[in-house]
């Protein structure tokens, strides 16, 4: 089965606390994003998840209370006054988070994402920023909640489409900035997603919101062809006389859309375990292949050659991921055809249970191969030898084909 893909609408421009909200009425685990607040251990600090509508569109309302009922407003995050944190500040309340190590990763990656425009903006150095919006306890919960959640989902990649932003002028502590705001801009230029200025008056992008967008894209484009698992609504607070929604979706692509591609890199210094992590997680990037070659390379290093075998549409995660887990500093890619076999999984009732049995055939050609789990499950239950179970099976798939 081929890999989930979340992909985030931004026709009405994206928030954190709208990302939240969307998530969640996706299907992500409330329970951990319950969790994970309640150990920032925060003071002044609730939120409420609700159903609501905007203009007729029933979703999912994630809202943040601070300072003895004041009230994050999402869209209006500019406008709130609040503590001071600096970069490593931040940090810390996210430690305290209960959360999984790659929730934990995120999060941060967010928070770094945010910290490096809003430096851009004002002249200064990443951990010089004092966040005033963004490290504010609303946006501290946006973020380790869209972390939290986005983790949850366990998707092999995101796509980030159509982000639509307002106009006019916002007023914060800086007093009335142009829409887009500056650290908006600074991330859309970093991470070159592409923004459509709308009539709107106001601001539909928010810092906090393309920083999750930037952090949670691995991939520029939807895949060719794909089904719709779920979707999910989350509501934004401002009211722009139309639905002010993000609508987040679960896809799975279409089986044979899009191009493959492979990818090669070779690698010289990275060590057996670190490979063998790598492999593990190109495959749950949902990779068609992968696979090492043994070579050589200059000076006579002996080495091996990562070949990746994917769908166009994951090769940014699937990048990512190379450059991550080993230490190679290049990828070469191209695309590639291929001619399969028909493949239908069939199973064959032995005497000692079911065995599943892969069906392979090309014109008049037909094979038959049984599924290793499967054999070795039939195998550990019944006391028999696994190439004794095999056997059998192989026999039972030629008789029932």
């Amino acid at each position: 089965m081929s890999a989930k893909i979340l992909y985030l609408e931004c026709a009405c421009g994206i928030s954190g606390d709208m990302t939240v909200a969307a998530l969640l009425d996706l299907g992500a685990n409330r329970a951990k994003l319950d969790r994970a607040l309640a150990g920032l251990e925060l003071k002044n600090f609730g939120y409420e998840v609700s159903r609501n509508q905007s203009y007729g569109i029933a979703g999912c309302d994630f809202e943040v209370a601070i300072a003895e009922g004041h009230r994050s407003h999402g869209h209006d995050a500019h406008h709130h006054s609040h503590e001071h944190r600096n970069l490593a500040d931040v940090y810390e309340v996210i430690d305290r988070g209960d959360m999984s190590a790659s929730a934990r990763e995120l999060a941060k990656r967010i928070f770094d994402i945010v910290a490096v425009a809003e430096a851009e903006a004002h002249g200064c150095t990443a951990d010089e920023v004092h966040f005033h919006e963004v490290g504010a306890i609303d946006s501290i919960a946006d973020i380790v909640g869209a972390a939290v959640l986005a983790d949850d989902l366990g998707v092999s990649g995101c796509v980030v489409a159509g982000m639509v932003e307002g106009s006019g002028f916002v007023h914060c502590r800086h007093g009335d900035l142009p829409v887009p705001v500056p650290a908006v801009l600074n991330i859309a230029r970093r991470f070159a997603i592409p923004l459509t200025i709308s009539d709107s008056r106001g601001e539909m992008v928010t810092p906090t919101g393309i920083a999750i967008a930037a952090a949670l894209r691995t991939m520029t484009a939807l895949p060719r062809e794909f089904t719709v698992e779920k979707i999910g609504i989350g509501l934004g607070k401002r009211d722009f006389g139309r639905p002010n929604i993000l609508r987040a979706m679960l896809l799975r692509p279409a089986a044979g859309s899009g191009r493959l591609f492979t990818l090669e890199t070779n690698i010289d210094d990275s060590t057996g375990e670190t490979l063998g992590l790598a492999m593990d997680e190109l495959f749950k990037l949902g990779a068609r292949d992968v696979h090492f070659v043994p070579c050589f390379m200059k000076k006579n290093r002996p080495a091996y050659l990562l070949r990746i075998i994917a769908d166009e549409a994951l090769i940014p995660a699937l990048e990512e991921a190379v450059f991550r887990t080993t230490t190679t500093i290049g990828i070469r890619k191209y695309p590639v055809t291929r001619t399969c076999m028909e493949r239908e999984t069939v199973e064959a009732a032995l005497p000692f249970g079911a065995v599943k049995i892969k069906k392979c055939s090309y014109g008049g050609i037909v094979r038959f191969y049984p599924e290793y789990e499967s054999v070795k499950a039939a195998a550990d239950s019944s006391g028999l030898d696994f190439r004794t179970v095999f056997e059998l099976a192989q026999k039972a798939g030629e008789n029932h084909g």
